[in-house]
């Protein structure tokens, strides 16, 4: 599958930021006809990315998330600039949890030259992207293998990361409500993701601006339990609140970062 082209990439970003894109506005601004935009829309919801409706399309939201080639796909240039930031606050000779997501996929990537690093994971493409790695020791949760996006969940994987303490852990989050819930879509991949926060001394949590729109049905914690948040677009005014209110640190990393 193709990547997103810039101008889907941009109709992405209007849609995040106002819940939904109608065709006929789209099709002034960028300068297309409708049925272009159409197509736009149509590639867009194929790729589960949004979802269509007379019109327009909204970002897609509910009780299920986004096929995980859908989400690796979806704001990949933030998402790198979000993982090489956070990866760069990880000091060398130090010990971390990092879980299921592909924005925390792109932190294991900015990792893979460092050195007398112990990652301890759930997430098995962060244990391939860490292979090869000689300097870094890699340590994989047991568990239940969800072959959809190679996340390791079950209470396996929960009392295996209940065993560790460690100084970093970098957490991904499927939606970041305005009340500072943070929230994912599978409880057994939110008992994991509970345990290492709570395994860990101090915990950055890595999330796109898309985050701030979408929606999902299971509460990990709150985002006071975190330290800093590492981003690509300044946060809701309800968020930054919370953020300003608990003292929690924030990195907006934009196109220049």
């Amino acid at each position: 599958m193709l990547p997103l082209t810039p101008r889907q990439l941009d109709i992405v970003q209007r849609a995040r930021a106002a819940g939904r894109v109608d065709v006929e506005p789209l099709a002034v601004q960028f300068g297309v006809s409708p049925q272009t935009i159409r197509k736009d829309l149509n590639d867009l919801c194929e790729r589960g990315v949004l979802q269509r409706f007379h019109g327009g399309a909204m970002v897609t939201s509910g009780v299920a998330n986004l096929g995980y080639e859908a989400r690796r796909r979806l704001a990949t240039e933030a998402k790198r600039r979000i993982g090489a930031h956070a990866a760069s606050m990880i000091p060398d000779d130090s010990s971390l949890l990092i879980n299921i997501g592909t924005t925390t996929e792109q932190v294991a990537h900015a990792l893979r030259d460092r050195s007398g690093l112990m990652v301890i994971t759930n997430n098995i493409h962060v244990a391939h992207i860490l292979q090869g790695s000689p300097a870094i020791e890699v340590i994989v949760a047991g568990g239940v293998l969800r072959h959809g996006d190679g996340g390791i969940v079950g209470e396996a994987a929960v009392d295996f990361i209940r065993q560790f303490r460690v100084d970093f852990a970098i957490v991904g989050v499927s939606a970041i409500d305005s009340d500072g819930s943070l929230l994912d879509f599978d409880y057994r991949e939110v008992r994991v993701a509970k345990a290492i926060l709570e395994g860990s001394r101090r915990c950055i949590l890595v999330a796109d601006a898309m985050k701030f729109a979408r929606s999902a049905p299971v509460r990990i914690g709150h985002i006071s339990q975190i330290d800093h948040l590492v981003t690509d677009e300044a946060p809701p005014a309800a968020v930054a609140a919370l953020l300003r209110e608990h003292d929690i640190g924030i990195d907006v990393v934009g196109t220049t970062d």
